[in-house]
């Protein structure tokens, strides 16, 4: 799992890698490579990236911790419920 979750917010923005590389003013294959966890941009370029994709820098980051409670999942099948998983709430 990336520390980062730049791909995301991008998706979530309706942005392109190579518009937000323009924006920020560097290559492409910069923010490709941001995206893929190749490498970590400098601190004054995920100031940028916050910036011009209108979000608090936080965002921009994969939790590091469990938060929340988590609730189990069940079907109902021949008389019985049956766990299948969690989720959480």
């Amino acid at each position: 799992m990336s520390i980062l979750r730049i791909k995301e917010v991008l998706k979530e923005k309706g942005l392109t890698g190579k518009e937000l590389a323009e924006k920020i003013d560097v290559s492409e294959m910069t923010i490709s490579n941001i995206v893929k966890g190749s490498t970590f941009p400098k601190p004054e370029n995920l100031l940028k990236i916050a910036e011009v994709l209108d979000v608090d820098i936080k965002e921009l980051f994969n939790s590091t911790k469990e938060t929340g409670e988590q609730e189990t999942l069940y079907i109902f099948k021949e008389g019985s419920y049956i766990p299948v998983g969690t989720i959480k709430i």
